[in-house]
């Protein structure tokens, strides 16, 4: 089994920071990438970004220079800051990880339950 927890998630004012983290456990061989996504009321889940376990990052570009990618291979953790953030940031934000699990032939991909984030005055 594995699992993604995520934690981070909240009430902030237009212009505020949030920072999310996401650590992934259980019976993971190794990890090509962890990312997050965000999925809005009425609208289809979408990429914020990624991170692969050599470092390399992807962004949307609705989120480029406000918000920042991390990882720590070591915890098999991801981190979101979020910075600047507007009310069109809104959405529920969801972990994901592409990964090797132990006695598997393949890479798949594993979701965390999602963490709200409200930006609103």
């Amino acid at each position: 089994q594995v699992q993604l927890v995520e934690s981070g998630g909240g009430l902030v004012q237009p212009g505020g920071s949030l920072r999310l983290s996401c650590a992934a456990s259980g019976s993971i061989f190794s990890i090509n990438a962890m990312g997050w996504y965000r999925q809005a009321p009425g609208k289809q889940r979408e990429l914020v970004a990624d991170i692969t376990s050599g470092g390399t990052t992807n962004y949307a570009d609705s989120v480029k220079g406000r918000f920042s990618i991390s990882g720590d291979n070591a915890k098999n953790t991801v981190y979101l800051q979020m910075n600047s953030l507007k009310p069109e940031d809104t959405a529920v934000y969801y972990c994901n990880a592409n990964l090797f699990r132990n006695g598997s032939y393949y890479y798949a991909d594993y979701w965390g339950q999602g963490t709200q984030v409200t930006v609103s005055s």
